[in-house]
């Protein structure tokens, strides 16, 4: 191992090329049952890993939807800044790159009104029953759901949610980048625009999980689109209605954290701005 480390090292200085200082510490190519396809998920360790291991002490975890996207959040370097900066506890982040991401993200048992979504139960599985236990098997992991956030972008974060809120033995916290919470049961009709918002349903006719924590995030620029000429984007419409329907049900103040970025749009570069106070929320409390 150490002779191919040096091979490499000169190979890389005869060419000019530099690892990439971003790029995950770990890449697993895992052939998923339940997706019939092969997942790539990156794993980012933060840099005190392993005296952390040696200490015989355990990881929080942060799981993403859209990995893909976190190198151009440059999430790495976050990660890693905050660590060092102890401004959060050593965390193990999990990225997992979308395959079909209308079929396999969405809201389990309710696919939309044009039938997308209609693999999210596939998709759970592959997370709870195929990468879970193997993520437990190679790493030493908190198994406590307060301890594991799950979060995603756009139709990721509606994805996050519904595993969170279908699974809270398993995940305690969620985050929604730029949810796309707009997800409807039936077609759009200007005489009911806020009708079969199919997340809204849900927690309108559930039950509280209690020990549940969300963070939610919009952006100004999110979108354009007002359905219901109310002079608000349905970006952020549709997110603090959720927010509302939630405490309706239970949820206090202190379990909900939101934050809408003035100039904000719909990509990695605004999701990237915030993602350090995301994983504040989430895991400044691992600080010793």
């Amino acid at each position: 191992m150490a002779l191919l480390r040096h091979f490499l090292n000169q190979t890389l200085q005869k060419t000019g090329i530099r690892p990439d200082p971003l790029a995950p510490s770990s890449v697993w190519t895992i052939r998923s049952a339940a997706l019939k396809r092969k997942v790539r998920v990156d794993l980012y360790l933060p840099p005190s890993h392993k005296l952390f291991l040696q200490e015989g002490r355990k990881f929080p975890v942060v799981f993403f939807n859209d990995g893909q996207d976190l190198h151009a959040m440059r999430f790495k370097a976050i990660l890693s800044h905050l660590v060092l900066r102890r401004q959060i506890g050593p965390v193990l982040a999990v990225g997992f790159h979308a395959g079909n991401r209308m079929q396999e993200y969405g809201v389990m048992h309710h696919p939309d009104y044009k039938n997308r979504g209609n693999r999210a139960e596939d998709y759970a599985r592959f997370i709870v029953e195929e990468f879970l236990p193997r993520l437990k098997k190679d790493f030493p992991i908190e198994t406590s759901p307060e301890y594991h956030a799950f979060a995603g972008f756009s139709l990721g974060g509606l994805s996050a949610f519904d595993l969170v809120w279908n699974h809270p033995h398993l995940f305690g916290k969620v985050g929604v980048f730029s949810g796309a919470l707009w997800w409807r049961s039936k077609p759009f009709t200007q005489e009911e625009p806020d009708a079969n918002r199919i997340l809204h349903h849900l927690v309108r006719t559930g039950e509280k999980r209690p020990g549940l924590k969300f963070w939610f995030q919009t952006g100004s620029e999110d979108e354009t689109m007002d359905r219901n000429k109310n002079g608000v984007i349905d970006a952020i419409d549709d997110t603090r209605d959720l927010i509302s329907e939630l405490k309706e049900i239970g949820y206090a103040e202190e379990d909900i954290a939101y934050v809408e970025v003035e100039g904000g749009r719909h990509e990695p570069e605004t999701w990237g701005r915030v993602m350090p106070e995301f994983l504040k929320w989430a895991f400044s409390d691992g600080v010793t």
